[in-house]
């Protein structure tokens, strides 16, 4: 079984019901308190943490005065306007007397599907954490109507979890695991420790979307668990519902908990061989030399850019016979790396007439 003080790196999902008072549609001061404690107690341990927060339909709702009932699409988006603002207050002023920073990022499940918006999600999120940041990711509702619609906020956890290379997901929800039927209808529902691997009989129990007892249900979070796991992340559904549910879950509480497939490193790996190339470069010796010491590309060591790519578009790398040593998402596209080609770094600006990145592409984003 996995264990919170075995992980590097944990992206945790707070929904809206553990956040928000539902009578009152207030803040839940005390639990957040508790929260921020856990999240201190984890970054002194020396753990990268990511927050994927719902709340800010909920807050904004209260402020707007709209109606407790479902609301449509446009007043739940000025909801979002309003309570995104409210929920970055909230998470600032109960981690800061920690010492912790904060920083907002808004993204959507589309996010992920587009290689560019994915890597400057990436960049943005790694940077933050290598300077100590919590990042508070909430989807942005105000643009993306699937997310109110269907509750994907789950997945969206997950799309994260793949995105920063987390090897640890806890999804704090209002249920304390996976059941083979819903508790609150079943007595005889029983609750497993662990899923090795989620099978169609397991995906069976979870019913419809909306058969669990939060928005999305257990359907979602079977979706977040397979998304995660393939990507070498283990993943454990909790109860939130305690003031400190991440020491609670550290000292035993009930959970359960889904298995990695593999190490996130090593499959994101793997999924950037497995791309059809768009393109390629080809690098000098000494490049392809620093390159299997584990360095990233930079343009100095390309000599011929070949094909028409966009950027985070895969690309073959290959060395001054013409041999493929590996492939990569190019930080640059096929024009932009063509002007910069066998210039150093410090080029770049000059060249192209605004800031660039360093690296072609990332060690991160290549695989040899």
């Amino acid at each position: 079984m996995a264990s919170l003080r075995e992980a590097k790196r944990l992206v945790i999902k707070i929904g809206s019901a553990l956040l928000v008072d539902k009578a009152s549609g207030g803040l839940r001061a005390d639990w957040l308190t508790g929260l921020a404690e856990d999240v201190a107690w984890l970054k002194d341990m020396g753990k990268d943490v990511v927050l994927v927060s719902s709340g800010s339909i909920a807050l904004g709702r209260r402020v707007l005065r709209l109606p407790a009932t479902e609301l449509a699409l446009e007043q739940a988006q000025a909801a979002a306007a309003v309570g995104q603002i409210r929920l970055a207050r909230a998470y600032e002023e109960a981690l800061q007397p920690h010492g912790i920073t904060t920083g907002q990022v808004l993204v959507t499940l589309e996010d992920s599907a587009d290689r560019r918006r994915y890597l400057n999600s990436r960049a943005t999120m790694e940077q933050l954490i290598r300077l100590g940041v919590v990042p508070i990711v909430n989807e942005n509702d105000t643009v993306a109507t699937d997310e109110i619609r269907y509750g994907d906020n789950d997945r969206l956890a997950a799309q994260v979890a793949v995105t920063v290379e987390a090897d640890m997901l806890i999804l704090l929800s209002d249920v304390d695991g996976f059941y083979s039927a819903n508790p609150a209808e079943d007595p005889a529902a029983r609750r497993f420790d662990v899923i090795e691997r989620i099978t169609p009989e397991i995906e069976a129990m979870a019913g419809d979307a909306g058969s669990g007892l939060s928005k999305g249900g257990m359907k979602t979070k079977l979706m977040a668990g397979k998304t995660a796991t393939a990507a070498g992340c283990a993943m454990a559904i909790t109860e939130g519902v305690p003031r400190n549910p991440l020491k609670a879950l550290d000292n035993g509480a009930p959970a359960t908990w889904f298995l990695a497939q593999g190490d996130p490193h090593v499959a994101r790996k793997r999924w950037i061989a497995s791309m059809k190339p768009k393109g390629a470069l080809t690098v000098d010796d000494g490049a392809a030399r620093a390159l299997r010491r584990g360095t990233s590309l930079l343009p100095a060591g390309v000599s011929l850019i070949t094909g028409t790519f966009g950027r985070g578009d895969p690309v073959e790398i290959l060395d001054a016979l013409g041999h493929k040593i590996g492939q990569g998402l190019c930080r640059y596209d096929s024009a932009e790396a063509g002007k910069i080609r066998g210039r150093r770094s410090e080029e770049i600006e000059a060249v192209l007439g605004y800031p660039g990145r360093a690296a072609l592409i990332h060690r991160d984003d290549m695989a040899l």
